[in-house]
């Protein structure tokens, strides 16, 4: 099939449309979990795990479906994946108990994972050229990025007006227009070497990958001096390395670790790394500020994180331009030097700050992220040839996930750590469960100056990680100025589209 210039980017917009939604899919079940825990009777275990597993199979079959993308072509896996992502999103919808729910979520991240992996696999095949990769990869993360501040707006303004299964049943138009799309405008592709499946190494990379997920998750929940998390994280580092190594001794490996002898793919990885422990850290924490601290509800949060969503897409609108007029080492470092002065403003964010000021410091965090993600993401990227595009952008995003994770995991340790240390003599249950929980109590007790005590804690917290994560920007500012290179890409040289089989 003859791909037109046309086709390749309506192709990609649906494509856009459907990680928008899988985007969405990370956070719009967080506004519903009181709901559900109400009409599924679901423990304070089963909320957790309609979360977890989610995101544990997420990262455990990310590299496997990259692998099976290049070699049994990479448009049967996307289109099967979004009519799975379909099935579950309406089994999740109507699922009548928790445990139903926990298989529905299951299934839903095997089919994000393989969308996440081969959708962003197939821009080199559909974009030959460097400069229109760039331009397709920006709209690609674009929508991924998006999809997450926005899960809270959706969810809130479904859960107004109907019931706890449409924040699943939201997913269905998008997949349906992406499979149609992906049906009649894409072309199928493999890789050129029909490269074998080793079982051993599906199973190490999934396996080490789930417990360096779920350790983190539980570091995050119940702190790093709980034991099953440590536990659970080494087993996975230790099946990790085994991983590599193994991985090491193969022809035809899982994972190709020459990519990282890729100047651009090795840096492009990095700065997506650094952002994404940042980016998440920063997801995670805003929405508590604003609903302990300011006293808005779900769906008000989310409205407030709308100057963040601006700054991004004006930054994306004008990405373009700005990286063919001064290129891409220093639209890096103005990406960077934007999210660095955005979060080191944020740091000087007081419980009686007003929203108009949290409001500007996000828009420049916006801007940065906006700037910083694609172009970094073009950078790694542009390195992937056709032949391993799946398996290539497979790692890309499992190492993207797991530095969310990180984030989550390490920066809200750091906010917990401090919320502790300055509750002082307030430091006992229930206060010291959380913000949540605390500015609860001391509403239920009609006590102002404890409920301003809870709140100092927090926001002095939220400043501490917000200092954290202006200096990661910091470093990623001056990594992008001395170890990147001036030009638009790291490779100006088209890929050769022999790599790939066109398959009939």
């Amino acid at each position: 099939m003859e791909v037109t210039a046309a086709r390749r980017w309506m192709a990609l917009g649906a494509l856009a449309l459907a990680m928008l939604t899988v985007g969405l899919d990370m956070t719009v079940l967080n506004i519903a979990l009181p709901t559900l825990a109400n009409d599924l009777h679901a423990s304070t275990a089963a909320l957790q795990w309609f979360s977890t597993a989610y995101t544990l199979t997420l990262a455990g079959v990310m590299l496997p479906a990259g692998a099976l993308g290049d070699r049994f072509g990479r448009k049967k896996f996307v289109f099967g994946a979004l009519i799975l992502f379909g099935a579950a999103s309406v089994w999740c919808a109507f699922a009548s108990s928790s445990g139903e729910l926990i298989v529905a979520r299951v299934l839903l991240g095997v089919a994000a994972s393989v969308l996440m992996s081969l959708s962003m696999g197939m821009i080199p095949v559909l974009f030959p050229d460097p400069a229109e990769r760039g331009r397709a990869t920006t709209v690609w993360i674009t929508a991924v990025t998006l999809g997450m501040p926005l899960g809270p707006i959706v969810g809130g303004l479904l859960l107004d007006h109907f019931w706890w299964g449409s924040v699943f049943l939201v997913n269905l138009p998008t997949v349906a227009i992406g499979a149609l799309a992906v049906g009649l405008l894409v072309p199928e592709t493999r890789s050129q070497t029909r490269r074998p499946i080793d079982l051993v190494s599906v199973l190490l990379s999934a396996a080490g990958l789930v417990g360096v997920t779920y350790g983190l998750i539980r570091f995050g929940d119940e702190g790093w001096g709980d034991g099953t998390a440590w536990v659970t994280f080494v087993v996975g580092l230790v099946l990790i390395i085994g991983f590599i190594a193994w991985e090491r001794t193969r022809k035809h490996a899982l994972v190709d670790l020459g990519l990282f002898g890729n100047r651009g793919f090795r840096m492009g990885t990095f700065f997506q790394l650094i952002n994404a422990f940042a980016m998440f850290g920063l997801f995670f924490t805003i929405p508590l500020y604003f609903q302990s601290v300011l006293g808005v509800d779900s769906l008000g949060s989310g409205l407030r994180m709308l100057p963040m969503i601006g700054g991004l897409l004006v930054a994306t609108n004008f990405l373009e331009g700005l990286r063919d007029k001064i290129g891409l080492k220093w639209t890096l470092v103005i990406g960077f030097a934007a999210l660095a002065i955005g979060l080191g403003l944020g740091a000087l964010t007081g419980v009686e700050t007003s929203y108009g000021f949290v409001a500007a410091w996000m828009v420049v965090v916006g801007l940065g992220i906006g700037i910083v993600l694609p172009s970094s993401m073009a950078l790694a990227v542009g390195a992937l040839t056709p032949e391993r595009a799946g398996a290539g952008s497979a790692l890309l995003s499992a190492l993207r996930q797991a530095a969310g994770t990180t984030g989550v995991a390490v920066l809200g340790t750091v906010l917990s750590t401090r919320y502790h240390s300055e509750l002082g003599t307030l430091n006992r249950e229930p206060i010291s469960d959380g913000v949540g929980s605390g500015a609860a109590y001391a509403d239920s007790l009609g006590d102002t100056s404890m409920l301003h005590h809870v709140q100092s804690a927090f926001v002095s917290g939220m400043d501490l990680l917000m200092i954290v994560c202006a200096g990661i920007a910091v470093v990623g500012l001056i990594l992008s100025a001395v170890a990147t290179k001036g030009r638009t890409t790291e490779s100006e040289v088209p890929l050769p589209e022999s790599e790939t089989v066109p398959v009939a």
